[in-house]
């Protein structure tokens, strides 16, 4: 058998990053936890995958004549069930426990129909060493639900088995999985225009279109799973493989993924399995009634409580946790059809200080040491190594502030195995300038440096803003940029005023930059792709419990004499671009120019040529920009184009011939170590994309203006199989670094996604 030493040892990895040599040891150690871990589940379990059917064994499921129901609660002194079926009288209930800890109990079938019946309510009922009885959901259950006219009310466990005449049946195959995930983040409840909490089916009706329309290709659902507190947006989960009830029924959520597969749109879990609620009467809270943690889903004391999120945080190391989060991976995956998942709060995860109170910096010493939770990294390589083996085409997302090396690398090189990270410091990059600076103090060499700062062959998804971005005490870009004005400039009945015309113009240019420059994938909040103004604000005694800031008003972009509607189709445009050019997947990355006094970028993302002038007021005529390929180039994208809300300055019907530059093959000799270049004229505030054109077939028309499924793989260097990016900045990071950033002003904490080392 292969030993975990001679694999690692032989780790492209290294070769990669060579200071990993340094910290060999540290991913050893973890590389050889995992292998161990995973061969006592093959040994015990048969598989993974037998490990992971936790569902098939726990909680309430059916046999010949009868229901089964199991229950781990190793501290318990008796156990029962009770519920609707028995009068909640559980006398005559009573569980048995094996030397596990597995409570057990067969309620045969009364006449030929179950004993309980499908959506009755049930609880687990079980005595403290104390001899106190209490009741709690059963840990397994798989929907939970509350009386609403009860304030704080208690949830019920719901015994869920529809007859077959009632089960959603799915009709629809997954997509393919794109060659980038361009992704749509959305929370159902608040995914109406009307102030009160939204359905599964609302939101299959009414949204999915939108996003459809706007060529997104993936999207990325929160607050699944229940949570007894609505304003903690999901993340405080009581019941781990229960649909939220707020939205409907398990079979209302089924009838989403398969309308969302129907329209070729992949669809990613915002899982949490980082933290649980807090809460002791739903969650699983209420089963630490041990003298340990291997008596509980948590650690003991102050190990096993987030201070800053009020929650409980899980024992990787115990067999029952794993086996229980794992299933719940699978779970997600089957039942539901999901395509994958988006892990919150790995860096909570990945450290045992939970990231608090820590500005990462880049040293290896941060991410190597006996600060990192190896429990918790074995947990997520078994939990990647699953999901795939699973789904070998599942999207798995890493959202991880601190930048660890190898997060994004192959479990077989003694990485964690996720495929994407998100790229954290993009918005606070983005939110620090846009509140601390004045346009001209925009620096061209930092927004790239940001933007391009990311680890060779470990991708990220970029973003400008998330939900993070936009709740309550804060600002959406758009209300950043114009604040008041949302409210009384937006109708284009009028011509706009400077604030409006400069906040849309920044508005498209911020976010399609970052989707361009920033990563291997891109995401968007829900309703920010046009601007929506205002906050979100979840009911909740400070704001008088109100739904008002709890929804998305989509009558904004859907009337027409509003400005809204140049943001989205702008928007539109940005996704449809990568959907014909395929340049997020594209290995080819290569700025060439970012000049402080002219505020211009220039670079290529795969044969594309991207000329963006973030100067307030300076339009440039005959603007050289330096490119690769030489040939005929046209616009591709314009965001000055009048159906952005532009003002039209670029011609679209012009064509740009390339000049050579120096002596070919004599790269210093180049103009911005570029062998070709062409003249074009950049507008003030202002993005313009360059298409080669195929000269042997003029007749296709590279311009976007719409969504286009003609698919030109411009760049893509065996992109299925891409694992990073050629990203060449030249002198522009060094001069960066050279300067630190001496700006007294610029008070934000930046990120450091690199580990300090460049391809």
């Amino acid at each position: 058998m292969t030993t975990i030493e001679e694999d690692v040892d032989d780790l492209g990895i290294y070769s990669l990053d060579p200071v990993l040599e340094r910290f060999k040891g540290h991913l050893k150690y973890r590389s050889q936890k995992y292998v161990e871990q995973k061969m006592l589940i093959e040994k015990h379990e048969g598989s993974l995958e037998n490990f992971a059917q936790g569902f098939l064994k726990f909680g309430f499921n059916r046999d010949d004549d009868g229901i089964v129901y199991r229950e781990w609660a190793p501290a318990a002194q008796e156990a029962q069930i009770i519920g609707d079926f028995n009068g909640w009288d559980g006398s005559k209930y009573q569980m048995e426990k094996n030397k596990f800890g597995v409570w057990t109990i067969r309620i045969p079938d009364v006449g030929g129909k179950p004993a309980i019946s499908h959506n009755s309510k049930v609880k687990f009922r079980f005595k403290h060493g104390n001899g106190i009885w209490v009741d709690r959901i059963p840990a397994w259950i798989r929907y939970a639900t509350v009386d609403p006219s009860r304030f704080a009310a208690p949830y019920d466990g719901v015994y869920w088995d529809p007859p077959p005449s009632e089960r959603y049946e799915f009709k629809y195959a997954r997509p393919e999985k794109p060659m980038a995930p361009r992704i749509y983040e959305a929370h159902v409840g608040m995914s109406g225009s009307e102030p009160q909490v939204s359905s599964y089916r609302e939101f299959a009706d009414n949204v999915l279109p939108r996003i459809r329309a706007n060529d997104y290709n993936t999207i990325q659902l929160m607050a699944i799973m229940e949570h007894s507190y609505y304003a903690s947006f999901g993340y405080h989960v009581t019941n781990f493989f229960a649909v939220s009830s707020r939205s409907g029924t398990p079979e209302d959520l089924k009838y989403l993924i398969d309308k969302a597969h129907s329209l070729g749109l992949r669809v990613l879990m915002d899982v949490v399995h980082s933290h649980a609620s807090n809460n002791v009467t739903d969650g699983l809270n209420g089963y630490d009634v041990g003298q340990g943690s291997q008596d509980s889903y948590f650690h003991s004391g102050d190990r096993g409580y987030h201070k800053l999120w009020d929650s409980r945080l899980f024992n990787y190391a115990n067999w029952e946790v794993l086996r229980f989060l794992l299933s719940n991976l699978r779970w997600w995956l089957e039942e539901f059809r999901f395509d994958g998942f988006r892990f919150d709060g790995v860096t909570s995860m990945l450290y045992h200080h939970h990231g608090i109170d820590m500005g990462f910096t880049g040293n290896y010493n941060e991410y190597f040491s006996e600060a990192t939770d190896v429990d918790a990294v074995v947990y997520m390589m078994l939990a990647n190594c699953l999901v795939h083996n699973l789904l070998p085409d599942a999207t798995v997302i890493a959202e991880d502030v601190s930048g660890m090396p190898t997060l994004c690398r192959p479990i077989s090189e003694g990485g964690v195995g996720f495929d994407y990270r998100l790229a954290m410091a993009i918005p606070d990059k983005w939110i620090n300038y846009l509140k601390n600076k004045t346009d001209d103090r925009w620096s061209m060499k930092d927004i790239v440096s940001c933007l391009t700062n990311r680890r060779y062959t470990e991708k990220c998804v970029s973003y400008a803003e998330s939900h993070d971005q936009a709740i309550v005490g804060d600002k959406t870009i758009t209300f950043l940029l114009m604040d008041q004005e949302m409210y009384t400039g937006m109708s284009d009945l009028k011509p706009p005023s400077p604030v409006v015309e400069r906040g849309i113009a920044l508005h498209k240019m911020i976010h399609f930059i970052t989707m361009a420059l920033g990563g291997e994938g891109y995401l968007n909040f829900m309703g920010n792709e046009f601007g929506h103004p205002e906050w979100i604000d979840f009911p909740r005694e400070g704001n008088g419990w109100s739904y008002d800031k709890c929804r998305r008003q989509w009558n904004l972009v859907d009337t027409s004499h509003l400005r809204y509607k140049y943001m989205n189709a702008f928007d539109r445009a940005m996704n449809a671009l990568d959907e014909k050019f395929l340049f997020l997947a594209s290995t080819k990355q290569i700025v060439s120019s970012a000049d402080e006094e002219d505020k211009v970028i220039v670079f290529e993302r795969g044969d594309l040529v991207f000329v963006f002038n973030f100067h307030p007021e300076n339009t440039y005529q005959g603007y050289k920009v330096g490119c690769d390929i030489p040939g005929k180039y046209r616009v591709a994208l314009d965001s000055d184009a009048l159906e952005f809300g532009g003002l039209g300055r670029v011609g679209h019907d012009v064509d740009h011939f390339t000049s050579p530059e120096g002596i070919p093959g004599v790269r210093e000799t180049n103009f911005n170590d570029r062998p070709n270049s062409f003249r074009v004229l950049s507008p003030a505030r202002t993005c313009v994309v360059y298409y080669k054109v195929n000269e042997e077939s003029e007749a296709d028309d590279g311009e976007l203006t719409g969504a286009d499924e003609d698919h030109e793989k411009a760049g893509v260097e065996d992109a299925a199989d891409a694992t990073g990016l050629n990203i060449l900045v030249p002198a522009i990071v060094a001069e960066l670094d050279a300067d630190e950033d001496d700006d007294p002003d610029d008070d934000d904490e930046d990120y450091e996604m690199d580990g300090g080392w460049e391809d």
